[in-house]
């Protein structure tokens, strides 16, 4: 037999033991992502070129850090199944009123209540106007803009996963939002602006940029930056996205961001969950026809007493009574609070609100809303027993 040449006999054992190797290793599995996100970007109003360039760098963001990204404009997608599979919700720059149906926020809104993440990016704030409650969550609403220029970003918390690492201060070319109120009182301010490193600022020496809340249960974050294709490039944005992203997902802590949640609102509108329609409020009964909240659909919410609420109309300035409720229909005639004019407010497990009046333990119904009034005779709570409270 032909002895192998000696540079075949010294390279056999390393063939064998590849060889061996390719046979009894077996792959190494790809771990799991650690949560998914959901970036939804419908625009309804005005579209940022910015966009496709955001959800890019979103999903290289969850490759690199081991979370999945899904990115839809199709807002029929907000349904409590759907949005239990997310972590987080991003609002990339989406415009105008982009969830089309009251079930849509509705679904939205249960979902933060029950403990989900919010990451708004942008123009989020440039949404949801008619809609307090996303406002809220926001932390406010967008006003105005001077031209896109360079300024100087100033890091307020360094310590927050967001903009731990970043420098103290460091230049950058975007759009720089004017916003409608400082959200400073209700918010953990993270960047602010430096309104002396350009021109057309209009907030002052106040100027928060990003920052992060708890908000009715759930966990929410907010930039104004992100208007250009570049930003998305840039890492320092990226860093603080990055982070923006694992803490409104619970991934990573961030306890500064539990700020202690904003006063229940005091003017506010009744909407009955059945229709839709908002409760009026005058010299006749309450009823549920109307299809917007103007000054007759505004009630004061008054304390009284014992976690209870009254409820006096901006109709009348008169307060709301169930007097022989049971038999006759809620009306706002009283001009002091009394047992007839105290409710208790209960809060439903979809975020709708039911009222009890405290005089007779009876839930206030709206049954056949938009043809009979409102009246205090049921003792347990269905569709019609439920309102939505809008602040």
């Amino acid at each position: 037999m032909r002895m192998l040449p000696r540079f075949l006999r010294t390279l056999a054992p390393f063939v064998v033991a590849v060889f061996a190797l390719s046979v009894f290793v077996a792959p190494v599995a790809s771990a799991a992502p650690a949560f998914r996100v959901l970036v939804f970007s419908k625009t309804t109003g005005f579209r940022h070129d910015s966009i496709p360039a955001g959800i890019a760098a979103i999903q290289q963001l969850g490759q690199q850090n081991n979370f999945a990204v899904d990115a839809t404009e199709d807002d029929t997608r907000f349904t409590d199944a759907n949005l239990a599979q997310y972590a987080a919700v991003i609002f990339l720059s989406a415009t105008g009123d982009p969830l089309g149906t009251q079930a849509e926020k509705d679904a939205f809104q249960r979902y933060i209540q029950h403990g989900g993440g919010f990451v708004g990016i942008h123009a989020a704030s440039d949404s949801g106007y008619t809609w307090p409650w996303y406002g809220q969550l926001v932390g406010t609403y967008f006003r105005q803009h001077p031209a896109q220029q360079n300024a100087r970003a100033v890091i307020e918390d360094a310590n927050h996963p967001s903009t731990q690492g970043l420098p103290a201060q460091f230049t950058r070319f975007d759009e720089w939002y004017d916003f409608q109120t400082n959200p400073r009182p209700n918010v953990h301010v993270l960047t602010r602006v430096d309104e002396s490193s350009y021109t057309g600022g209009t907030m002052g020496a106040d100027h928060p940029t990003t920052w992060c809340h708890t908000f009715d249960g759930g966990r929410s974050w907010y930039t104004a930056m992100g208007h250009t294709t570049q930003s998305f490039t840039e890492p320092n944005f990226l860093h603080l996205l990055l982070g923006g992203i694992q803490t409104a997902a619970g991934a990573v802590p961030a306890p500064a961001c539990a700020v202690t949640p904003p006063p229940p609102p005091t003017v506010i509108s009744l909407r009955a969950h059945a229709n839709g329609r908002f409760v009026t409020a005058g010299s006749s009964p309450l009823i549920a026809n109307a299809t917007a909240a103007g000054a007759a659909q505004q009630f004061d919410r008054l304390d009284a007493g014992n976690g209870n609420i009254a409820l006096r109309a901006h109709a009348n300035n008169r307060l709301v009574t169930a007097e022989n409720a049971g038999g006759s229909a809620l009306i706002a005639n009283r001009t002091a609070i009394g047992l007839w004019e105290t409710f208790q407010l209960v809060n439903n497990p979809d975020g709708s609100v039911s009222l009890r009046a405290v005089v007779n333990g009876r839930f206030v119904t709206a049954e056949n809303a938009g043809g009979s009034a409102l009246i205090a005779n049921r003792t347990a709570i269905g569709s019609w027993e439920e309102f939505d409270l809008i602040g």
